[in-house]
């Protein structure tokens, strides 16, 4: 102790065996946790690395797998839209053309029907006025054969007396359509 009050430092001033005995025996613990125990915390920190390098490694490949797949997915899905949008363009242009067709198929048979219901009118028309002249000949010939006194029995002679007053009555027919044309 004469030691150490000499030096100054008072009760805080280590004992120079104590010092070199702990000092020793630092680095003999030092030492054997060193080659002891450092190798299997550098193993096992390597061992950590690899596992999450290697983890991270593993999880790249399906990461890239998956944005292969998604891309697949999206040219597929691309393409059957493209394919969907052709699809309906092809069905509003038959849709188009069956209604261009039904279209002419219906003024085709109106055109027919009206061609029909003419020729009926014609031919109506025509019954009629062959029904009129038979009608108007009787009632004329035998208006005539009261008028003239004398029977108007031969044929020929009733065909000329009908024929000629028809034809007197179309005369004065077109000569009053004229007029009122002019009017």
């Amino acid at each position: 102790m004469k030691h150490l009050a000499a030096s100054g430092l008072g009760p805080l001033a280590p004992d120079l065996t104590e010092l070199i005995i702990g000092t020793v025996a630092f680095l003999i613990v030092f030492g054997l946790l060193a080659r002891v125990l450092m190798p299997r915390i550098s193993t096992t920190l390597e061992a950590r690395t690899d596992a999450i390098e290697g983890g991270l490694h593993r999880a790249e490949e399906p990461q890239a797998e998956a944005s292969r797949t998604l891309e697949q997915y999206r040219a597929q899905l691309a393409d059957a839209r493209h394919e969907a949008s052709r699809l309906r363009e092809e069905a509003k242009e038959q849709g188009a053309q069956i209604k261009a067709e039904l279209r002419a198929e219906g003024e085709a048979e109106r055109q027919r029907i009206v061609a029909a219901a003419h020729a009926q009118l014609d031919a109506d028309r025509q019954q009629a006025l062959s029904a009129l002249r038979a009608e108007v000949g009787a009632l004329a010939v035998e208006l005539a054969s009261r008028i003239v006194g004398e029977s108007l029995a031969d044929e020929a002679r009733q065909r000329r007396t009908v024929d000629r007053f028809l034809a007197q009555l179309e005369e004065r027919s077109a000569d009053s359509a004229g007029a009122r044309a002019r009017s």
